[in-house]
């Protein structure tokens, strides 16, 4: 006789040979309607009267049972090939990319990478001093003259340097470029320095030609410096293609004019009498009143509705170059006394001499929110 037999033939009158051997798979397989403190508490009485020899009847491995009777839950039916149901909690499901292809792991960790590498040169950029050319000042030599009178000088003036590196930035002035030249040829031209610097300061100086919007000197002294124009014409040129701020100051502000097609006036005492003096002997100590017209943004730069400059020209702007905006005049003659180029991030002329005014003084106006806005439009484009 198997010890199956044999565990039958010493069960209990009461149980038939049709009940289950094991009390512990017993009290799992009651209704699910019966509660779990019940069916633990039979199934302890039940192995108590259970004899020894019904031990061997017994499942190697409890658990699975003990398990279904803590929770209160049948085991799936199925017979003994059938494994029961775990009473642990489902693990958590595997990572989103878990299953992805390795290339596919690699790519993102390359994105990402590439990305921190982007986003810390970026930084860099933007941090690296600016660098900021000023257009040279020309002088032609001077017939019988020796030494240095006798030949062509380029240079700078010492406040407009000054000025402009009193924001903590890098000047260079830009020479003019002679790609014939028989004794130091070069290859260097000036969209060359419009690639490599950050911004464009037109300084000062001569007289532009009437030659360069096609009119005639209506007297000799008056006929301006045509080669200094070329020069100056083609930078700026080159400098709005890169996509570069250009600020103008006095003469720069009279080129920026003409580039666009507008015209000047050569003398502004003789085309405009009744306007005030623009020029006098006191030089950077004459001044005006100045005044911006509705919607200007370099009254918006300044947070002022009127103000004090200084006034050095003869010549100023006449008619207005095409895609230019007026930005300021002169309050008492309306002498336009500064204007903008719409179609580029900032192209500004100024006629007065900013680099002449103190910062923050009580008289003239502050011109340093205006070199604020021209840096920062340099920083925002040199990308």
């Amino acid at each position: 006789m198997s010890d199956i037999q044999d565990s039958e033939a010493n069960l209990p009158p009461e149980r038939t040979p049709s009940q289950p051997a094991n009390p512990v798979k017993a009290a799992a397989s009651t209704s699910t309607s019966a509660p779990p403190v019940a069916a633990a508490a039979d199934a302890s009485g039940a192995a108590a009267s259970t004899p020894a020899s019904s031990a061997a009847a017994q499942p190697a491995d409890p658990a699975p049972a003990a398990a279904a009777a803590g929770t209160g839950h049948a085991p799936s039916p199925g017979g003994a090939g059938t494994q029961p149901q775990s009473g642990y909690s489902a693990l958590p499901p595997p990572p989103h990319h878990a299953g992805d292809a390795p290339w596919a792991q690699t790519w993102r960790f390359l994105t990402a990478r590439l990305r921190q590498l982007s986003d810390k040169a970026g930084r860099r950029v933007m941090q690296r001093t600016l660098k900021i050319g000023v257009s040279a000042r020309i002088f032609h030599p001077e017939s019988g003259s020796k030494g240095l009178r006798s030949k062509t000088l380029q240079y700078l003036e010492e406040s407009i340097a000054q000025w402009v590196m009193s924001r903590d930035v890098l000047v260079f002035m830009i020479p003019t470029v002679n790609t014939n030249g028989l004794v130091h040829p070069s290859n260097i031209r000036l969209r060359d320095y419009a690639k490599h610097l950050d911004g464009l300061v037109l300084q000062g100086g001569a007289d532009v030609s009437p030659q360069s919007y096609s009119q005639a000197a209506t007297r000799p002294e008056w006929s301006g410096d045509r080669v200094r124009d070329m020069y100056e014409l083609e930078l700026l040129h080159e400098f709005i293609e890169a996509g570069k701020p250009v600020l103008g100051i006095c003469r720069g502000c009279q080129l920026i004019n003409v580039a666009f097609g507008g015209t000047l006036y050569q003398d502004i005492a003789t085309d405009v009498p009744a306007a005030i003096p623009h020029v006098n002997d006191q030089y950077d100590s004459n001044t005006h009143a100045l005044h911006f017209p509705q919607g200007s943004s370099l009254a918006s730069m300044v947070k002022t509705e009127n103000a004090l400059v200084n006034s050095i020209h003869h010549q100023a702007v006449r008619d207005l170059g095409r895609d230019l905006s007026v930005e300021a005049v002169s309050g008492p003659d309306q002498i336009v006394e500064a204007i903008r180029y719409r179609k580029a991030p900032f192209v500004m002329g100024l006629q007065w001499h900013p680099e002449f005014h103190r910062a923050g003084g009580s008289e003239l106006l502050d011109c340093t929110p205006i070199l604020d806005s021209f840096l920062r439009a340099a920083r925002e484009t040199r990308f």
